[in-house]
């Protein structure tokens, strides 16, 4: 246990092979889903890894840099990550708006577009935050490029029309995603905004499959403080629609079916 412990518990490291798990082949990718971790200490536990026999790295054909794999006994890991995470969104506190980031909700939900019920035809989607936590630096406008055979993400405007256009509160966006708060509910709180198209706005909700552990249920109390952390109705799951039309994405694919 204390040897397994040296290689598991180091900080960060458990977000490392969840980003693995979840599909993330590549050092920029990675970097994607722990943005508060500096570079070169990603480098280092990488290397660390690699050096345990956890991961291993080969040379891309295509492109400068290295692919990163998880080995049969990173493999392992995943039934500890899948408890670890199911116990994070039974008893912690999940919506806290000094804690949001817009770039890491946008880049879990990128991966957690359900492909197969998107239309024939490529969908522009913009999404645009607000209530955004002073100390953020991050962009708060993203573009979503939805196709069946991937989706691709930028912080930068595309060019290109806009289909879907989605106005959000950072927390109660967040919130929906983590099955705390019903999509239905935020839309009538108006604490989320559709303009679009009626058949887009309609099937949208139906697009997201929202965060791998949403389904797992919390304890309910009286004085939950989770409850007051977020700002609209708290309840499982979403599915549902809303509105209109309006406004005017670059890297990665989408993947995988693990924690996000």
């Amino acid at each position: 246990m204390a040897v397994a412990c040296e290689v598991f518990a180091e900080r960060w490291t458990p977000l490392i092979l969840r980003e693995l798990l979840a599909g993330s082949e590549h050092f920029n990718e990675i970097h994607r889903g722990v943005p508060l971790m500096s570079r070169a200490l990603l480098t280092r536990r990488l290397r660390q890894l690699e050096e345990t026999g956890v991961i291993e790295r080969s040379c891309t054909t295509r492109e400068r840099g290295h692919r990163y794999t998880l080995t049969p006994a990173g493999q392992e890991f995943r039934p500890v990550l899948e408890a670890l995470g199911c116990w994070g969104q039974r008893w912690t506190v999940r919506v806290q708006r000094h804690n949001l980031d817009a770039g890491f909700l946008m880049w879990n939900v990128r991966r957690r577009i359900d492909r197969e019920r998107l239309p024939d035809h490529r969908i522009v989607a913009c999404f645009r935050f607000t209530g955004i936590p002073r100390m953020y630096r991050g962009p708060t406008v993203f573009w979503l490029m939805l196709e069946k055979n991937a989706v691709e993400i930028c912080v930068e405007d595309p060019g290109v029309e806009i289909d879907l256009v989605v106005d959000a509160d950072l927390a109660a966006m967040t919130s929906v995603w983590l099955g705390d708060a019903r999509f239905e509910d935020a839309l009538r709180s108006k604490a989320v905004r559709l303009q679009g198209a009626r058949r887009l706005t309609d099937a949208f909700p139906s697009w997201l499959k929202l965060s791998h552990f949403a389904p797992v249920a919390r304890p309910r109390a009286a004085n939950d403080p989770a409850r007051d952390a977020i700002e609209i109705e708290a309840s499982p799951r979403a599915d549902t629609a809303a509105r209109r039309r309006s406004p005017r994405a670059s890297k990665s694919g989408s993947r995988a079916p693990f924690p996000s």
